[in-house]
């Protein structure tokens, strides 16, 4: 790890990931600052495992740390409330889920969420322009969670490939945020997603069977499935079944 922090000025110019700052840093995992949050960047970065993350007055700051928290899909632990939570969403009329039906209501709704032990939100005015930009671009992607006709929760994330970063949820309802993690699960399960980068370790995820691997680890499975077809993004009430057990409806 060097001590000074690299800026970037074009998207080429990231350091490579194993020259973030290590755990002994006061910022273990930071890169690199500079550079523009547009679609160029942004795809240069993801393409190489590095993602941006700041608040309001800094620079673009650019993380890779290690290790890095990723959900295998076939991981994922279905606690009991929860299997009963999917189950009754399935049966009732007016509950679905929906894919990219309004990226930009979900994504600012993640800002608004209050987070436990954040002053204020990552997700700044010039980040949700961007990501949105890479939502038009094809490249990110909205998991909804509705009600009789409301937004009731959800998630965005990136998409590269085969390669899925899952970037943040809310949730207006109770448990509609894991109601959409669930709903990606299963859609990666069905295009043959092997993992979902969660960026960071945090116990809400690790009680949903995400855990720690190496960068280097990591950085492999990003180059192989970018390289691999794009998913169908979409969401059938039979995606379920990856899950819970298929009814007759489905």
């Amino acid at each position: 790890m060097s001590s000074s922090l690299p800026w970037i000025q074009s998207p080429d110019g990231f350091p490579h990931p194993s020259r973030s700052w290590d755990a002994a840093s006061p910022a273990p995992g930071l890169l690199a600052a500079g550079g523009e949050l547009d679609v160029p960047y942004l795809l240069a970065a993801y393409r190489q495992g590095i993602f941006p993350w700041f608040g309001a007055g800094q620079p673009i700051l650019w993380w890779s740390p290690d290790p890095r928290m990723v959900l295998h899909v076939q991981e994922f632990r279905l606690h009991r409330s929860l299997r009963r939570v999917l189950q009754r969403f399935r049966a009732t009329p007016g509950c679905e889920v929906r894919i990219d039906s309004d990226f930009p209501a979900v994504i600012r709704a993640c800002a608004q969420t209050p987070r436990a032990g954040q002053d204020g939100t990552w997700i700044v005015p010039r980040m949700v322009a961007a990501y949105e930009a890479l939502h038009a671009a094809g490249h990110a992607h909205s998991v909804e969670t509705w009600v009789d006709g409301r937004l009731a929760g959800g998630l965005y994330c990136v998409a590269l490939g085969r390669a899925v970063f899952g970037e943040s949820m809310f949730a207006h309802a109770t448990d509609a945020s894991k109601i959409a993690l669930a709903a990606l699960v299963c859609l990666c399960r069905r295009e043959g997603v092997a993992l979902i980068d969660c960026q960071q370790n945090t116990g809400h995820l690790a009680s949903l069977g995400a855990r720690e691997i190496g960068r280097a680890q990591f950085l492999r499975h990003v180059a192989q499935a970018r390289a691999e077809p794009p998913c169908d993004w979409r969401f059938e009430p039979v995606y379920w079944n990856e899950l819970l057990p298929p009814t007759s409806a489905a």
